[in-house]
C-alpha cells in the first residue's frame, strides 16, 4: 500500500519510493483538493511511481470526500484516463 505524507509546511503531499520523492503541490478549499503541479524525479520516471502516487492521492481524497481540481496537466490527464474508486 503506498502512503502519502501530507507536508503541510511546504503545501506538498508527498510518497517516498527508491530514496526519491514523488510529490504534488496542492491547495485546500471546503471540499476541494486543488492540484497545482506532480513531479517525479528523473530516477522514477517510467517506473509508473507518479501513477501510484495519484492512484493514492485519489483514494485519499475520495475518503476524505474532496473533489480533485486538477490544474496540473498530468494529474489531469491521469485523473481522466485512470481514476476509479478503489474495490
Amino acid at each position: 500500500m503506498v502512503s502519502l505524507h501530507d507536508n503541510i509546511a511546504s503545501g506538498r503531499l508527498e510518497m517516498a519510493e527508491g530514496g526519491e520523492t514523488v510529490f504534488a503541490r496542492y491547495r485546500r478549499q471546503p471540499g476541494r483538493l486543488i492540484i497545482d503541479h506532480v513531479e517525479a524525479p528523473h530516477a522514477l520516471r517510467g517506473t509508473g511511481a507518479a501513477g501510484r502516487f495519484m492512484r493514492a492521492l485519489a483514494d485519499q481524497a475520495r475518503a476524505a470526500g474532496e473533489e480533485i481540481v486538477p490544474l496540473c496537466g498530468y494529474a489531469a490527464a491521469w485523473l481522466r484516463r485512470y481514476d476509479r474508486p478503489a474495490p
